[in-house]
């Protein structure tokens, strides 16, 4: 009886331990600033959301 008593209470605290994970960025998304000292750039502007627009090129404007 004692060792079903700490297999469930084992059990219990492996999933209550494991849905403990927070992850901070929900969709792999990392700083602009983190990619631009992962890629060795002096700017982070090309790694910014907002310049993604400007890879393109003026000739594609979708």
């Amino acid at each position: 009886m004692k060792i079903k008593i700490s297999v469930l209470l084992a059990v219990l605290i492996a999933f209550g331990v494991s849905s403990c994970y927070v992850n901070k960025h929900p969709h792999g998304h990392v700083p602009p600033g983190q990619v631009k000292k992962a890629h060795g750039d002096k700017s982070a502007k090309a790694h910014a959301p907002g310049q993604q627009k400007n890879k393109r090129g003026k000739g594609n404007n979708r």
